[in-house]
């Protein structure tokens, strides 16, 4: 899984956003690419209020943050799996880490649509509690940005995270587990399961 945390006010953000869509078109080989950009808020007071930002998502970044040892973060962030971060629009060092995280075991999901609901099926869990989240993503986004740093530009974004939710943790169990979650007409839906302290993503499926 990739997230890329990103915002429209910030000028170096657009090449990273074509990045992860190009990844979520062709993927990468021998790996699915599960990509997620996050609009983070704290450009919003710098002359651009961006549409697609979330308190939350900058919150999510901070943890990264965190987790991953750093001493602070910065747009645009790519993290992989939530193990490995790097610019987010160096394009051949993400390919690079969607490699290496192919080698990591991961727990299967299937995600079956059933019309305005979607069942999330996780026939062997790995015997641990694990956060589960669904995220609803909307393709093919672009926004005509009037001021701040990309003023007077259009923005084209990859797969935007329009909403996060996280749901009852995957019990300690080995028992298949198995979910219902609404899914809105016209976009995509991501579920993966995650380390409570480390943020490791362990398993991710999506529906496009």
């Amino acid at each position: 899984m990739v997230e890329l945390f990103s915002s429209e006010g910030c000028s170096s953000c657009p090449p990273a956003d074509r990045v992860l869509a190009e990844l979520d078109r062709t993927g990468v080989p021998g790996a699915e690419v599960v990509a997620l950009e996050l609009h983070v808020d704290y450009w919003n007071d710098l002359g651009w209020a961006d549409p697609f930002s979330r308190a939350s998502y900058t919150d999510r970044q901070g943890r990264y943050g965190k987790a991953l040892g750093r001493r602070g973060v910065y747009t645009p962030q790519m993290v992989i799996d939530g193990q490995a971060e790097l610019v987010g629009s160096d394009a051949t060092g993400a390919r690079n880490a969607i490699a290496a995280a192919t080698a990591r075991p991961k727990t299967g999901i299937t995600l079956t649509r059933m019309g305005s609901q979607v069942r999330i099926d996780v026939p062997s869990p790995p015997g641990e509690a694990l956060q589960l989240y669904v995220a609803q993503v909307e393709r093919g986004l672009a926004t005509r940005v009037l001021a701040g740093e990309n003023g007077g530009r259009t923005l084209p974004h990859g797969p935007v995270v329009r909403d996060l939710q996280k749901l009852p943790d995957l019990p300690a169990s080995t028992q298949p587990f198995t979910a219902d979650v609404s899914a809105p007409a016209g976009r995509g839906l991501v579920v993966f399961l995650a380390e409570p302290t480390s943020m490791k993503i362990r398993g991710a499926a999506q529906l496009r």
